[in-house]
């Protein structure tokens, strides 16, 4: 046993009952594996406090600058006569409105990794601020597509807080107005990147990009809908093979893929050389939807920002295919019985099925495996770049709480 789990062992009050707690041996080997998860995560961070604290004040600046660009394209989206856009005074009031509280309202990860990308991949080179500013476009492309998602996946899905506010849709005096807002914001995301890039050499490279992960996000999420209209005939059909698809396609590619995509472009780099990578962040976004499956269940809705709705809306999510793999008959019953259903003990019913099949210690486990062979993967990869580029997504979701 090494050190610190010896630490931790011999720590444990003498006054309590290790039988309430768990056995000593038990104490001792949850020891051992916080000790080993610890140097694990040391390692795939690069460092100790010091180096997080100094990396803060960076990060810091960077995000600053990154809201300042978005102030920027707001600016321009409103008033440039470039963009052809007559507005009134009472449209570019609402559509002001509408950015500010769908775009940059959310922790802002997808879109500042497009600039820790970039500079990574340019570490060792003089990076000016007409270039950091184009990586900011492109970070706010993203965030411009994931409002756009939001507002019409939240329509869909009937939730009812996004962000700690209430939906879009949701205002008294937006309603079903929010389906032409969702389908602007990504209209935007053309214009923005025809405005500044049409003149770049990699712009039909970047065109391609986008056209493929609109496209795969919007089949992403068909296969969201049809899925959940099939599980709702038979739960029985919601399936790992299934759930794994969804995921890819709804989430995968535009939130992890798109923002190293971005920067790879940027750096005048070929797609087509970063195959592997790609397949590695796609797996990354795996685990990511995961974790927001399982928060939108065991989560506390004040630190995830909405009410979790998966239950009620007969999503396909991880909990309940590991559930349908794992229940008894009576417990099968249970599901079948109560899934779906937007009743607060039908709800109850469920959750309490998950928790009889230990599904948080799965979680855990599953966690915990992936982690691993995650930080295997990145250690294999050779250029330094995308090694550090990779512990960095790693780093912003691992045990994540929202």
């Amino acid at each position: 046993m090494g050190a610190l789990a010896a630490s931790v062992a011999s720590r444990v009050p003498s006054g309590l009952s290790l039988a309430a707690l768990a056995s000593p041996g038990e104490i001792i080997r949850r020891a051992s594996r916080l000790e080993e998860e610890l140097k694990e995560l040391l390692r795939v961070h690069g460092g100790g406090l010091a180096g997080a604290e100094q990396h803060g004040g960076g990060r810091q600046q960077t995000k600053e600058r990154f809201l300042r660009a978005y102030e920027r394209l707001k600016t321009e989206l409103l008033n440039d006569r470039a963009f052809n856009f007559d507005f009134s005074e009472e449209t570019r009031q609402w559509v002001a409105k509408m950015l500010d509280y769908n775009v940059p309202g959310g922790k802002l990860n997808r879109g500042l990794s497009v600039i820790d990308s970039y500079m990574l991949l340019r570490e060792g080179t003089e990076v000016d601020d007409e270039d950091f500013y184009l990586a900011c476009v492109l970070g706010w492309c993203v965030e411009w597509l994931q409002a756009s998602a939001l507002v019409l996946d939240d329509i869909t899905d009937n939730a009812y807080t996004r962000r700690d506010n209430l939906c879009w849709y949701k205002l008294p005096t937006v309603g079903l107005s929010a389906i032409n807002d969702g389908v602007l914001l990504k209209c935007h995301v053309q214009a923005i990147i025809k405005r500044y890039f049409k003149d770049k050499f990699y712009f039909l490279d970047l065109l391609e990009l986008w056209s493929e992960i609109g496209l795969q996000t919007a089949m992403g999420q068909m296969l969201d809908l049809i899925t959940t209209h099939t599980g709702a005939k038979d739960l029985a059909r919601y399936r790992i093979q299934g759930y794994r698809r969804i995921v890819k396609y709804k989430t995968s590619y535009y939130s992890f893929y798109l923002p190293v995509a971005c920067a790879l472009l940027l750096n005048d780099a070929k797609l087509s050389d970063y195959i592997e990578l790609k397949n590695v962040l796609i797996e990354m976004g795996v685990y990511f939807q995961i974790q927001d499956d399982y928060l939108d269940c065991f989560g506390d809705p004040e630190v995830i920002g909405k009410v979790g709705t998966d239950i009620e809306d007969y999503k396909c999510s991880w909990l309940i295919v590991q559930a349908m793999e794992l229940a008894n008959e009576n417990e099968m019953k249970i599901l079948y019985e109560n899934y779906g259903k937007s009743d607060p003990q039908c709800v109850a019913a469920v959750k309490n099925v998950y928790k009889e099949l230990d599904l948080q210690d799965i979680f855990l486990e599953y966690e915990s495996r992936v982690y691993k062979h995650q930080v295997s993967t990145i250690d294999a990869e050779a250029d330094r770049a995308i090694r550090e580029i990779l512990k960095i997504f790693l780093k912003k979701i691992y045990r994540r709480k929202k």
